[in-house]
């Protein structure tokens, strides 16, 4: 199978679970969790579950490590596996959880020499209720990263990676101002940062552009500012990592955010294999 193909499998994998993986659902997330371990197993890489308990319930990230030249620094790939209330998540985010995985098959398969270690991980409890809670998934591995000494160079969030559009104006902005400066067809990636990391998220956006068909912007705002901050990208702030979110904009473009009707058929597989191969080349040169 190609990049498209192997997307796809892995979205519709997580999309074909009932019910719906949410926090509530155990036995789905469980079964998410178990699909990731297990793609994941098959790559040349350490692979562990970071299990954590929330209410009384034992979540779980799972995370794969690949060795680099440098044990000094490593670089954090994310994405969250758990869904928002009773719908497939398609985009939000089985697509991030895709191109986590691809990333990682990207690693095994090409076998490049990598500057520093790479750690991927799937998150437990981005959304809501625990969104901006310490009981993030991603909290707890940047809180255990912290704890534990390991100096992180720079994370990456895959966060709804799949929803793209060629008809005009269907790209929204949170500012009107905004629309000045990008495309009012919602068919480009963007990688997001807050202010303060200009150059960091240009330079990553500079190195997807290399690589990649899929036109690729960048913007950086203040944190609490539209979707600047919506996922798990935001819990590495804290301690002062540079973290980006690479997003199709999310409710700004994506009528199915949050809904019943986020499912696998309104993705585009074409672009989200090309935007995971600008990722992935981004991320093995940072």
């Amino acid at each position: 199978m190609n990049s498209k193909e192997r997307l796809y499998q892995d979205v519709l994998a997580l999309t074909s679970l009932t019910p719906a993986r949410n926090y509530m659902n155990m036995d789905s997330l469980n079964e998410a969790a178990a699909y990731i371990r297990t793609e994941l197993e098959k790559l040349d890489c350490q692979v562990k579950e970071q299990p954590y308990e929330v209410d009384g319930r034992t979540y779980k990230n799972i995370i794969a490590y690949f060795d680099g030249n440098s044990a000094e620094e490593r670089l954090v790939v994310g994405a969250h596996y758990d869904v928002c209330g009773n719908q497939p998540g398609a985009d939000d985010n089985a697509s991030g959880v895709a191109g986590m995985l691809e990333t990682a098959r990207l690693l095994h398969q090409n076998k490049p020499a990598l500057r520093h270690p790479i750690e991927l991980v799937a998150y437990c409890l981005e959304e809501p209720p625990f969104f901006a809670s310490e009981d993030m998934g991603s909290a707890f591995h940047a809180r255990s990263l912290h704890k534990q000494g390991v100096k992180v160079k720079a994370m990456v969030c895959y966060e709804m990676i799949g929803y793209f559009s060629d008809e005009p104006n269907s790209q929204q902005f949170p500012a009107p101002q905004l629309a000045k400066y990008y495309p009012n067809t919602g068919n480009f990636i963007v990688v997001v940062g807050k202010t303060g990391q200009e150059k960091y998220t240009e330079h990553v956006r500079d190195l997807m552009r290399q690589q990649t068909t899929v036109d690729v912007q960048s913007v950086n705002l203040p944190e609490g500012f539209g979707l600047v901050g919506l996922s798990d990208h935001r819990n590495y702030w804290k301690y002062d990592i540079n973290a980006v979110m690479i997003n199709d904009s999310s409710f700004l473009r994506n009528p199915h955010y949050h809904q019943t009707s986020d499912t696998i058929d309104t993705l585009n597989f074409d672009k989200m294999a090309a935007v995971v191969k600008g990722a992935y080349e981004a991320i093995i040169r940072l």
